[in-house]
C-alpha cells in the first residue's frame, strides 16, 4: 500500500511539472509574437538617442541590466550599452517613447546608482 501511495505521488508530480513546461512554452511563444509585432510596428519611423551613463561597475551586471531594460521598453527597436565607453544608444519609435523616458528608466535602476548625461537625439537616423 505504501508503494502505491509513493507511485501515485510521483505520477502527480510528473503531471504538474509537465503542465508547467507546456504553460511556459505557450507564454514564451506569446511573448515572442508580441515582440515580433512590436518590432514590426516601430520599424518604419525610428529615431536614435545616445547618452552617457555614470555609475556602471561591470559589463555583465550593470551594462546588460540597463541594455535589457531599455530593449524591453515599448517602441524600442534596438538598445545597446557600451560598458567601456559608458554610453547607451537606443533606436526607438518617437510616437511611443522619448529620450526623457529612457533617462528616467536608467536613473531609477539600482536605487539611483546610475546617472545619465549628454543626451543627444537624432531624428530619422536610426542605427
Amino acid at each position: 500500500m505504501n508503494f502505491a501511495k509513493k507511485l501515485s505521488m510521483m505520477a502527480v508530480a510528473v503531471l504538474v511539472f509537465a503542465s508547467c513546461k507546456d504553460a511556459a512554452k505557450t507564454e514564451a511563444t506569446a511573448d515572442a509574437a508580441t515582440t515580433a509585432d512590436n518590432t514590426k510596428a516601430v520599424a518604419a519611423n525610428l529615431e536614435t538617442t545616445t547618452f552617457k551613463i555614470e555609475g556602471m561597475t561591470c559589463p555583465e551586471g550593470c551594462a546588460k541590466t540597463i541594455e535589457n531594460k531599455l530593449s524591453g521598453m515599448e517602441g524600442v527597436s534596438k538598445a545597446s550599452v557600451d560598458f567601456e565607453k559608458k554610453t547607451a544608444t537606443v533606436a526607438f519609435d518617437p510616437a511611443k517613447q522619448t529620450p526623457e523616458k529612457f533617462v528616467e528608466t536608467v536613473e531609477k535602476l539600482a536605487d539611483g546608482a546610475y546617472k545619465v548625461s549628454d543626451v543627444k537625439s537624432y531624428g530619422d537616423k536610426a542605427y
